[in-house]
């Protein structure tokens, strides 16, 4: 019995075995022509502590885990290197809170299109999982989605 359970608790200690991140209700706003940046947003869910550490779509040149801060009496955008992720807790990234930031647009993203987006959640221990998405485009007046997650 021991020999089993040993490789067992080896095999999940050492990251082989990652804990899936649930992706609820993801959508991207859709952009008008020459608009050269528009937002990602979804409910991310954690079994265990994590954070949410990058993020990619061939759509932008850039993209960037962003929030928004109330400084000097005005809400600013900025940047983030990671987003905590609670074990158990859903985070919401959604307009005017923590979102992802898709810049450097190659084309408009219209209504009824899916957008490629990648998203690298960092786990205790440091393994990484990337999750790939095919996250359907909202009309620009959209304040949230309920599509489920396209793996």
């Amino acid at each position: 019995m021991k020999r089993i359970v040993l490789p067992l608790c080896f095999a999940l200690l050492s990251g082989s075995a990652l804990a899936q991140v649930q992706v609820d209700e993801p959508w991207v706003r859709a952009t008008v022509a020459q608009q050269k940046a528009t937002g990602a947003f979804m409910r991310l869910t954690s079994p265990t502590d994590a954070r949410l550490v990058g993020v990619a779509s061939p759509v932008a040149g850039v993209a960037e885990i962003h929030e928004m801060v109330m400084q000097d009496n005005v809400m600013k955008m900025r940047p983030i290197e990671a987003l905590a992720l609670p074990a158990g807790q859903a985070v919401e990234l959604r307009p005017g809170g923590y979102h992802v930031m898709l810049l450097d647009l190659r084309a408009q993203v219209k209504a009824g299109e899916e957008v490629p987006l990648s998203i690298v959640v960092e786990h205790a221990g440091g393994q990484r999982e990337t999750i790939e998405l095919r996250v359907p485009v909202r009309a620009l007046n959209a304040a949230g989605g309920h599509a489920p997650a396209r793996h």
